[in-house]
């Protein structure tokens, strides 16, 4: 009984740490502006092409083009 108790405290327990660590992530995320939401992705995508240039950003890029 008392090791159900404990394994009941941990989830507990872990359930609130993973609730803080997206409350922290979501307010990181609600500072940034739109124009520092570009300026990552566009690093991110120069990152995919630096490693070994994927497909998917190839057709990031080429979907990115046809809109402009």
């Amino acid at each position: 009984m008392k090791l159900w108790r404990v394994l009941g405290v941990a989830g507990l327990a872990g359930v609130a740490a993973t609730g803080v660590i997206i409350a922290r992530d979501q307010r990181q995320r609600a500072q940034l502006t739109p124009e520092q939401v570009r300026e990552r992705l566009h690093e991110r995508l120069e990152s995919g092409r630096s490693a070994g240039g994927s497909t998917a950003a190839a057709a990031v890029e080429a979907e990115s083009s046809e809109s402009d």
